[in-house]
Order: structure tokens, then C-alpha cells, then sequence
């Protein structure tokens, strides 16, 4: 076995796990690229391998629906929903029941980090003008997110990802996932409701925001382009991210939203991210290190071709090295006909777990923190941790009953 290939493969890990390498001012992002680099540096892998290693189809999927999602940021749709929303005169549970089926079904089309990082501000502001206490709210934005996004295979990155290296039809992988995750909407509504009840109101100093002003056009032209993209997955025979560059190649066309404030709304960070674990975990497979790290937990009783072994490992592993990561290292074992809806179902619905489960909760905490709205780790795991182990024996349960375990 290589040694340096597993210093290096090791160190993004733990990059992963920590969110940074201790000394350095890295992110995942930045520790991803750096071990790509690294093991071209030391010829683990040869430059034109490492290309190769890239799954374009990935990328340009992940990049197509980066451009739709944009589109209806600048057009004010993310804000103005969340605004109109917070000013609706109905009671805190109707109104969180409304928040929760809102992002859950923007989660589903769009990208749920997207929609938390517009809605929140809008979203906290508005409660504290009514005198609500704009935590519950928050956790419950963050929480439907997640779990709305597990219906689908455009609702998150490591979705995009298990179906494009999978080849899972779109259609096929709604059937799976469309009931756990409505199911989960629910169960979010639910959890939140029992651990606020009594406990909606507070007053809370949060400065004003603003939203921005709703452009009806530009809105309507996103939904438009969104409800074509979404029927031809159904229906065309044509590569899901051939369409998604088609809709964003619609989008750039516009003679009044300039294409550079559009592709400053992409996630490039993201597309580095992922560029960097392809090379990496692809020189762990070829070295053969990947396939012996699953032999031995095969040895210990642990077979992750099973889907039930990998619906828990994948569940654990997300909350430790984060879901993009996690689905990247386990995607060799995915034999099995539901290996993709377990991946992206688990994956997705662990990471309401903990803050850093996800993206959608680290973007939320963040963004009220600015507010002056604290949500510690401890408020976050009360609802967090019932929310994760029931929506994911919830999920359990219903890919049991499709297929037998």
C-alpha cells in the first residue's frame, strides 16, 4: 500500500471531518484542492488522469442548476416569498406549517442551501417585527430543507451526484424517495410544534432587512424554464445535465439580467469541492486502498453492499466527514437496486442531525447570527436529533416495504 497516497487521502479526511486543516486557513474546499494537488505534486496521479478523474457530467449538472436557482435570487422570488410569508396574519403553527411545506418544495427544484442563505435574514426580521421568537422558525427553514431536498435528484449536490454516477432515472428515484420525504415535512412540523408550544413568543432586537423587490418577469421566466427542465428529466431521452446547461444557456440569454451577476451566484467553491474529491477518491480506487478499506469492514461484520449496513454507515459517515464526502467514498458499494435512494436518502436526511450535518444548517446559524439571533449547537440537536432519527426510520421503513431488505 502507498504510504504517501494514504497520508495524503488521509489528511483531506480529516480536512473533512474538521472543516479545516489546524494551522492553516483551509476549508473543505481548500483541503480538497490542495490534496488533488498534492498527489499530482508527488505523481500519484498524472495531470491528464486527474482530468479524467473529474466527473464532468457531475459538474456540469451541478453548475446547469446553479444558474436556474440564480435566476430567481436576483429576481427577488427567495426574498419576497419569505418576506410575504412572515407578514402572513395566521398563528405560529399555521405559520410554520406554511414555512415548512414553502422550503420543502423550493428544496425539492432549486438548491436548498440557495433557498436557506435568501430566506433567512427575510425570515428572522419578519418574526421579530411580530413579535415571535425567530429561532423555531429558523431551525424549521434549515430542517424542511434538508428533507425536501431528499425527494428529489436535483434537491442537493450529493443527490445530483448518486444519480449521475448511478444513471438512477428521475422519475424512478421519485417513487422512492417522494413519500419518506413529504413524510419528514411532516415529522419536521411535528417536532418543532412539541419543543415550541407555550414558547413562540420573544422579543428580540433584530435590525430590518430589506427584500428584494420582486421582479414578476424574471420570476416568471425562472419558474417557466424551471417546469420545462423538470418534464424533460420525466420524459427525454437526453442526459440530465445536457438539459440543465440548455436551461441555464436560456437564462444567460437576457437582454436585461447580465450574465456576470448570474454566474456570480454560482457555487464555484462547490465545483472545486467536488472537483478535488473525484481526484482524490479516485486515486484511492485505483490504488486499491478503497477497496481494501471496504474488505475490512466487510471482515468485521459491516457489508456496505448490503443496503441496510449502508443506509446506517452512510448515515454516521455524513455527520462525521460531511454528505458530499461520504457519498464519494461509499458510491464502489452501491450494487444493490436501491444503493442510490439509500445513499442520497440517508446522506440528506442525516444531516438535520447535528449543525454541521449540513450546509443548509451552518448557512441558517450563520445568518442569524448577524441578526444577533444566537442558535447554539444544544438548541439545534433538541429538534435536530428527533427530527434526524425519525425521518430516517422513516425512510427505512418505506424502502423496506418497496423492496424487502
Amino acid at each position: 500500500m502507498d504510504a504517501t497516497l494514504l497520508v495524503i487521502a488521509g489528511a483531506v479526511y480529516l480536512g473533512m471531518l474538521l472543516g479545516e486543516i489546524p494551522g492553516l486557513a483551509l476549508d473543505r474546499t481548500g483541503v480538497a484542492l490542495l490534496g488533488a494537488i498534492a498527489l499530482v505534486a508527488t505523481r500519484r496521479v498524472a495531470p491528464a488522469e486527474a482530468w479524467m478523474a473529474v466527473d464532468v457530467t457531475t459538474i456540469a449538472l451541478l453548475l446547469g442548476l446553479m444558474v436556474v436557482s440564480a435566476q430567481f435570487r436576483l429576481g427577488g422570488f427567495y426574498g419576497a416569498a419569505a418576506a410575504r410569508l412572515a407578514a402572513w396574519p395566521a398563528g405560529p403553527e399555521r405559520l410554520l406549517a406554511a414555512l415548512v411545506l414553502l422550503a420543502g418544495v423550493l428544496s425539492a427544484l432549486l438548491a436548498n442551501d440557495i433557498v436557506c442563505l435568501a430566506m433567512a435574514p427575510v425570515l428572522a426580521a419578519g418574526c421579530a417585527r411580530r413579535g415571535l421568537d425567530p429561532v423555531p422558525f429558523l431551525l424549521a427553514l434549515a430542517a424542511a430543507a434538508n428533507v425536501g431536498s431528499a425527494a428529489t435528484l436535483i434537491g442537493n449536490p450529493q443527490n445530483m451526484l448518486v444519480g449521475q454516477a448511478l444513471h438512477l432515472s428521475f422519475g424512478g428515484y421519485l417513487l422512492d424517495a417522494a413519500v419518506p420525504a413529504a413524510l419528514g415535512l411532516g415529522v419536521v412540523w411535528l417536532v418543532i410544534v412539541a419543543a415550541y408550544r407555550g414558547r413562540w413568543t420573544r422579543e428580540s432586537a433584530v435590525p430590518a432587512v430589506t427584500a428584494p423587490a420582486l421582479n414578476r418577469w424574471q420570476t416568471g421566466k425562472g419558474f417557466l424554464v424551471l417546469g420545462a427542465l423538470v418534464a424533460a428529466f420525466l420524459v427525454s431521452p437526453w442526459p440530465r445535465e445536457t438539459l440543465a446547461l440548455v436551461a441555464a444557456g436560456v437564462l444567460l440569454a437576457s437582454r436585461r439580467m447580465a450574465s456576470r451577476d448570474i454566474l456570480a451566484e454560482v457555487d464555484w467553491h462547490l465545483l472545486v469541492l467536488f472537483a478535488g474529491l473525484f481526484i482524490v477518491n479516485h486515486a484511492l480506487a485505483a490504488s486499491g486502498a478503497l477497496a481494501a478499506g471496504l474488505g475490512a469492514l466487510r471482515g468485521a461484520g459491516v457489508d456496505v453492499a448490503r443496503p441496510a449496513w449502508l443506509f446506517g454507515v452512510t448515515a454516521v459517515l455524513s455527520n462525521l466527514v460531511s454528505n458530499v464526502p461520504a457519498v464519494m467514498l461509499l458510491l464502489p458499494a452501491a450494487h444493490h437496486r436501491l444503493g442510490g435512494p439509500v445513499l442520497a436518502l440517508s446522506s440528506t436526511l442525516a444531516g438535520n442531525l447535528l449543525v454541521v450535518g449540513s450546509i443548509a444548517n451552518i448557512i441558517v446559524v450563520e445568518q442569524a447570527s448577524r441578526l444577533g439571533v444566537r442558535i447554539g449547537w444544544r438548541t439545534h440537536a433538541r429538534v435536530g436529533v428527533p427530527i434526524t432519527l425519525v425521518t430516517l426510520a422513516g425512510a427505512a421503513g418505506w424502502l423496506w416495504l418497496r423492496s424487502g431488505w
